[in-house]
């Protein structure tokens, strides 16, 4: 009855399962800020639990979607810019072609390459890529209700949350029906992964961002803000990350005669950018999950794939449960 029961309300509660989930991810991150406006209230906790969300909306939502509204207008500014030829990458590599011809065109031809083919790939991809970073904007813009709906209904949990949050985790944690330590190994997993990936990929993400579109402003080159907040979003991916960015920038300035830029920029993007996760990564996101790089690489990106943005928190945790389940049984049946 108990699991018919459980079935049931999943079942009912899976359309709106997203919302509650990042409602229990932010109320756990965000519960030592609760309880320390709650202290300084001298005990008033459904105002701490209020003054919270409150602070949530205004100093992380209204940010971000001011920032959103940037991204959304330098993207379709670029879009129109490769659309109609006034920016094209596939030209630099025509470029490349003619300025070490004909030992160049030789050489490609004879291991099986044609740069032509290459550069009309060249230019798909990026218009293609250009296009589908954009529409994931203009598709969230497209589904302002349903999004605004799951977000006030997010923030609405998160208040029960952050207020009757200890009160609901005594009372399943007493439901559960495992001894003691494994309860809490399991309980503890899930929150260090959740908060640690979630903390990782903000910080990672921001500081990735903020840098690529900083260099892209200083260089000159064109749709810094969109880049920027591209490289942000790709920075969730540990093993590749923002150098699916600045790696082809770096390339197309080079070949298009802008050595200097281009050199400038890769040193700037490995030595920098790159390095930035190098450090701040295995200090928010390893020492917490435990968890080996290839691991979080590839349960970030089934995640992403299988549950969509949920999926880059969601995957990390599903993997270290596993691990935490698999640890539980080796060492009750060595």
């Amino acid at each position: 009855m108990a699991i018919g029961a459980t079935v049931a309300l999943a079942n009912v509660l899976g359309v709106v399962w997203q919302p509650i989930f990042w409602a229990i991810v932010i109320g756990i991150l965000f519960h030592p800020l609760m309880k320390w406006i709650d202290s300084r209230l001298s005990g008033r906790p459904s105002l701490a639990a209020a003054l919270t969300v409150l602070a949530i909306f205004v100093f992380v939502q209204i940010p971000a979607l001011l920032l959103g509204s940037m991204v959304i207008r330098e993207g379709v500014s670029l879009y129109t810019r490769i659309q109609s030829g006034a920016f094209d990458p596939g030209a630099e590599l025509l470029r490349l072609e003619n300025l070490f011809q004909p030992e160049l065109g030789q050489l490609m031809t004879g291991i099986g390459i044609d740069l032509g083919a290459i550069t009309e790939k060249l230019q798909s991809a990026l218009l293609r890529s250009s296009e589908f970073v954009l529409s994931l904007f203009l598709s969230a813009g497209q589904n302002a209700a349903a999004f605004l709906i799951n977000f006030f209904l997010m923030l609405y949990l998160l208040f029960f949350i952050l207020r009757d949050g200890e009160d609901m985790y005594r009372q399943v944690f007493r439901a559960e029906p495992l001894p003691t330590n494994q309860k809490q190994l399991l309980f503890k997993k899930f929150a260090d992964v959740s908060i640690a990936t979630l903390k990782g990929t903000f910080i990672v993400g921001l500081v990735q961002g903020a840098l690529g579109g900083l260099i892209f402003a200083v260089l000159g080159i064109n749709g810094a803000v969109f880049w920027g907040a591209v490289m942000a979003m790709v920075s969730v991916l540990p093993a590749v990350g923002t150098a699916l960015i600045w790696v082809p920038a770096a390339v197309i300035l080079i070949v298009g005669g802008a050595w200097i830029k281009g050199l400038i920029l890769s040193a700037f993007g490995t030595f920098v950018i790159s390095m930035s996760d190098n450090v701040l990564r295995p200090m928010v996101v390893g020492r917490q999950t435990k968890m080996p790089d290839y691991l979080v690489l590839f349960s970030t990106l089934g995640g992403l794939s299988v549950l969509g943005i949920s999926g880059f928190v969601l995957g990390p945790v599903v993997a270290a449960l596993f691990m935490a389940v698999w640890q539980l049984i080796e060492e009750n049946h060595p």
